[in-house]
């Protein structure tokens, strides 16, 4: 096994970060990991927005349901779908541009920020820092959006904590691997007793750190009966993204 897969394999995330701030060498290596990575048809529909400014963090931090690791880490990265490049290509070549209004738009953007976002975290664990996703960047994203000055055909999708780790975290466990690889088909049949196997090993998982008595359907169950976000739905469409293509 390669030191790169022995890192990606080591991944955890970090929620408390020490005083130290990140050499602009690594962060600069960091963005250009993302940077690197493929996009649907080279369009490069996303954009990052590399956020240090402690009040600004402070802002985010509140916004996202005060977590306080945003404020603590030195560097916040914000990965967002980018469509606004496409429409100023779009003016300079006389033809409009209707893919931020499809469904496929909303898909290809965030996958392509998704991919920016792994190679980022990958980067940063190779070089000892510390990371966590932050999907609460959408919890008041008219505010948000706001904060970040967006143009219209953009919108945040996850931000990124990015910082020297003050512990190690325990590596929480995944699902077995049945319930992630399927050879050929999708195999319903094994799910739901993967299901189970990963409510027990959850069980154990949150026992041994001893913050809650759950397992994996609990927790999943009382987060998806609910939109968690609602405001996502209004202020995506007001930024162009209006899904009905």
């Amino acid at each position: 096994m390669n030191t790169t897969i022995e890192t990606i394999k080591n991944h955890r995330s970090i929620r408390n970060y020490l005083e130290r701030e990140v050499p602009d060498e690594m962060l600069q290596e960091i963005l250009a990991a993302a940077r690197a990575m493929p996009t649907s048809i080279n369009g490069q529909q996303l954009s990052i927005i590399v956020v240090k400014d402690k009040a600004k963090k402070e802002a985010m931090a509140h916004l996202a349901g005060d977590q306080a690791w945003i404020a603590q880490a030195p560097v916040f990265l914000i990965f967002v779908a980018d469509y606004y490049k496409a429409h100023l290509a779009g003016e300079k070549n006389g033809l409009p541009e209707i893919i931020h209004e499809s469904v496929e738009g909303a898909l290809v953007g965030t996958f392509d920020a998704g991919l920016a976002m792994g190679a980022a975290i990958i980067a940063a664990e190779s070089m000892g820092l510390g990371i966590v996703p932050i999907g609460a960047v959408r919890r008041k994203p008219n505010e948000m959006i706001e904060l970040l000055e967006l143009p219209p055909y953009t919108y945040p999708l996850v931000g990124l904590v990015v910082g020297y780790p003050a512990d190690a975290s325990a590596q929480k466990p995944r699902m077995p691997v049945a319930a992630l690889v399927h050879q050929e088909t999708y195999d319903a049949a094994a799910m739901r007793d993967a299901i189970d196997e990963y409510d027990v090993t959850m069980e154990q998982y949150y026992s041994i750190r001893g913050d809650k008595v759950s397992n994996w359907s609990q927790q999943i169950a009382g987060t998806y009966k609910q939109v968690y976000f609602p405001e996502v739905y209004g202020s995506i469409k007001r930024q162009g993204f209006i899904n009905d293509k």
